[in-house]
Formats: C-alpha cells, sequence, structure tokens
C-alpha cells in the first residue's frame, strides 16, 4: 500500500521523505484545507528532496467554484510547477450546483499532462459521487482523493469501497481523511492501495496576536502508519 504525507511546509516535506513515505501532496495553510503552496517553498522542496512531489493547486481557501481571474492562476501556476519538474498535480473546480465542472477541470488535467493528475476532495461536495467518478474516469484523471463524502474517511469507508469496485483499476481511489496508524489497515483490508494523511503534530510556540497553531507533519506517525500498513 502506498502512503502520501500531505506536506504543509519544508521541514514536513523532509520529515515525510526521511520516515519512508511514498510521495507527498505540497500544500500551505492546512487550516483552510489547503492552498497552492509559494514558489519558494516549491523550488526548495524539489531541489533538495527527492520525494515525488504532488503539488495543490488552489488559489484559495473557501468553495471550489472560481472566478476567470481565479482559473488564470490556477493554470499559470501549473505551468509553473512543470517547469519546477513536480510529478503530479493534484486540483478540481466544481460547478454551482456542486457538480463537476468538466470543461474546466479537463483544461487543468490538459495542461497538466505529462504529469498525474489528482482530483482533490472538491469530489467529497459533489451531489452523485458515482457519476462523477465516471466523469474523472473519461477525463483521464489518474486519482481522486476522497473520504468517502464523511468527515473522515473511516466513516466513509463504505462509499470508499464501492467508488473503488466501480473504478475497477481505471482510477486509483485515494483515501484521505483522518487516516492514522490506527485505521490504516481498514483501508488496505478494504481493497484500496493508496491512502493520504498530514500525521501532523502541534509544534508549541511563544503566544503572539498573529500566531495560528503551527503543524508539521511527524516522522514519528509517518513511521507508524507505515508499520500499520
Amino acid at each position: 500500500m502506498l502512503l502520501e504525507i500531505c506536506a504543509n511546509s519544508y521541514q514536513s516535506a523532509k520529515n515525510a521523505q526521511q520516515a519512508g513515505a511514498h510521495r507527498i501532496e505540497l500544500c500551505q495553510e492546512l487550516s483552510v484545507g489547503g492552498i497552492t503552496p509559494s514558489y519558494g517553498l516549491l523550488k526548495q522542496v524539489i531541489e533538495h528532496l527527492n520525494i515525488p512531489v504532488f503539488v495543490l493547486i488552489r488559489p484559495r481557501g473557501g468553495n471550489f467554484v472560481y472566478s476567470k481571474d481565479e482559473f488564470e492562476i490556477m493554470k499559470h501556476d501549473i505551468e509553473v510547477c512543470k517547469k519546477l519538474g513536480c510529478a503530479g498535480i493534484v486540483s478540481g473546480v466544481l460547478k454551482e450546483d456542486k457538480s463537476i465542472d468538466v470543461k474546466r477541470t479537463q483544461e487543468l488535467v490538459e495542461l497538466s499532462k505529462p504529469l498525474d493528475f489528482i482530483f482533490h476532495r472538491a469530489f467529497d461536495e459533489v451531489e452523485n459521487p458515482k457519476k462523477a467518478l465516471e466523469q474523472l474516469v473519461d477525463l483521464g484523471v489518474h486519482r481522486v482523493l476522497t473520504s468517502g463524502q464523511h468527515n473522515t474517511a473511516e466513516e466513509g469507508l463504505e462509499l470508499l469501497k464501492e467508488l473503488n469496485d466501480i473504478a475497477n483499476g481505471r482510477i486509483t481511489i485515494l483515501a484521505g481523511g483522518g487516516v492514522n496508524s490506527k485505521n490504516a489497515i481498514k483501508f488496505k483490508q478494504a481493497g484500496l492501495k493508496e491512502i493520504h494523511a498530514s500525521a501532523s503534530t502541534i509544534i508549541e510556540q511563544e503566544n503572539s496576536m498573529f500566531s495560528a497553531h503551527l503543524t508539521v507533519s511527524d516522522p514519528q506517525k509517518i513511521k507508524a502508519i507505515l508499520d500499520a500498513i
């Protein structure tokens, strides 16, 4: 089974590599579900680490319905990622009715080639996940990151198993959301091939009027998940 770590900083990415994770999804600002990492962070990770880097392309927090200007920013960011040597792109677009924006997502998939494309957890907001999965297969998406439309992937395990059966090797179901060393084996037993976790620990800081919780992917937690699977 393959473990992807959601890394929110250079230190998190470094910890993931040293602990033996198979790849990372690089992003920033996990408190809002992740946004596109800075150019400097991308460059540092790709130049100094060897772990495959998939990059989250999400220009802001909030919903997954984007303006024309936001969509242009996303396309520019994908071009930057390709030039820097990333291994994959993590993105996706919805319509106002929470269905897949097939036209715009297809544009991102085509622009990302030859890199792998993962449709992110916007999938967990769609009204008809089985129809949406078939749409993503048709678009040539390689993976879909999902918690099975529940708060955690463990709670969504039944839908994850259904989606995995429907996928039948045409697209990979990447289970994410509350995955840890205690429940990781359940996804393997369910027939899933890949899991996604932040495996993070809060770093204590001196109080500051501007501070939020600082988190970092913890090598011990990563190793514990790997041991479990």
